[in-house]
């Protein structure tokens, strides 16, 4: 079999580039495939088209070794690791789309004796799904060898890292590996033992794609019981941050902290696959998704009540990614809530600070009234003040140019 020690990564964004740096910077072969011209050039140059701490350095590295390549093609491998996007259509069913064209570019290239990985978070059955696929379109393959036909294997392996750790996590974090046979499992194993340091669980497709689920469902039925906290708080007159700490001194009470909404590729969008799979049975993890989504408009009648007492408002929104320190814009309540600012108060001018990105995003360079300006400029300018992301540049400010300001800090970084 043509590429007997190549693995191709088929998506090269926020985890599948650093998973190819890091199998190439410990001796695999690795080819980036991506459908963007952007991320093939950067990454054949030996750069990173996206900010992520220490991912520079590994890319660099296996560029220069010549371990790591990127292409628009997908190429004959022993191995495809396939870690596209799976974004969610009307009514919160998941979208294959990106995992089937994925697949279809592998498709041709099989011979037997394969194994494809998808990394993907995905709901259940999703790697049932790309292997049906896969047999339909090449009914000379097979999963188990039957009639003598060549096998391909098919296994999962969720990604479990942070946004701006993610170098660390992949070595540090456990894994979870789940197979359509034991045999897809263990060699995937085999392959993530290059680079990761801790546990391995091997377990089934189905049970590897629910506990990804779980995880940030768990997380996200948390982060809602904040979310409600703070709207009761503010109801009540009471300061949330200051009832969410002193609850905390309890010794088995541990409260999240609330913000302006949840956002994020994984912890705003996998509950709902939990949600579309078993509709009339997952009630807590909906209702956690409802709560989360509906922050982002209390938000917004904070700010409207402000922006009532003025003619001609200055509102600076600080932060447009979904967390700290990062250029990560998917899914995130502050990016949505600053173009909400901008259509709602026509009259009013929008100060967009984001000390990760250069340029405004798509979804606010259209809008007139929104212009990307640097932090001190723009609370100088400012009459309402709204923090929504707690990026190190906050707070470390120095909170006298916020006086005669009108504040909402949805963070409690300035209480």
């Amino acid at each position: 079999m043509g590429g007997t020690q190549t693995v191709a990564v088929i998506g090269l964004g926020y985890i599948g580039l650093p998973t190819a740096a890091i199998l190439a910077t410990n001796g695999v072969k690795v080819i980036g495939v991506d459908v963007s011209d952007r991320h093939v050039d950067a990454v054949n140059r030996g750069e990173v088209p996206f900010v992520e701490p220490d991912l520079a350095t590994h890319v660099a590295g296996a560029v220069s070794q010549g371990m790591l390549s990127a292409q628009k093609d997908t190429p004959k491998a022993s191995t495809y690791i396939v870690a596209v996007p799976t974004p969610f259509k009307d009514g919160y069913e998941a979208d294959l789309s990106y995992i089937d064209a994925a697949t279809d570019a592998i498709i041709p290239q099989l011979e037997g004796g394969e194994l494809l990985i998808l990394e993907s978070t995905s709901p259940p059955g999703a790697t049932e799904h790309m292997a049906a696929r896969v047999f339909e379109a090449r009914p000379d393959l097979s999963l188990d060898g039957s009639e003598g036909r060549p096998v391909v294997q098919f296994a999962h392996c969720p990604e479990r890292v942070l946004p701006g750790r993610v170098m660390i996590e992949l070595v540090t974090n456990d894994r979870i590996i789940g197979g359509l046979t034991r045999e897809a499992a263990e060699r995937a194993r085999d392959l993530y033992q290059i680079f990761c340091d801790a546990e391995l669980h091997l377990t089934d497709a189905t049970t590897a794609e629910m506990a990804k689920l779980t995880e940030n469902s768990f997380r996200d039925v948390n982060i809602a019981f904040a979310n409600e906290l703070s709207i009761i708080a503010d109801r009540l007159g009471i300061d949330v941050f200051e009832l969410i700490e002193l609850a905390n001194k309890h010794p088995r009470v541990n409260i999240l902290q609330p913000g302006p909404g949840v956002g994020g590729h994984c912890i705003a969008v996998d509950p709902w696959f939990i949600v579309s799979a078993v509709p009339e049975d997952a009630r807590l993890i909906r209702t956690a998704r409802e709560v989360n989504d509906h922050k982002p408009e209390v938000v917004l009648g904070k700010v409207a009540d402000l922006a009532a007492r003025l003619k001609e408002p200055v509102i600076a929104a600080l932060g447009l990614a979904f967390k700290p320190d990062i250029d990560d814009l998917r899914e995130s309540p502050a990016l949505s809530i600053t173009q909400q600012l901008a259509q709602r108060h026509p009259d009013a001018r929008i100060l967009a600070i984001e000390p990760n990105v250069d340029e405004l995003p798509r979804a606010l360079a259209a809008l007139e009234n929104v212009t990307l300006v640097e932090t001190a400029a723009g609370i100088a300018q400012a009459d309402i003040v709204v923090l929504l992301v707690d990026h190190k540049e906050f707070k470390n400010l120095d909170r006298s140019v916020l006086a005669e300001k009108s504040v909402i800090d949805t963070r409690g970084v300035w209480r």
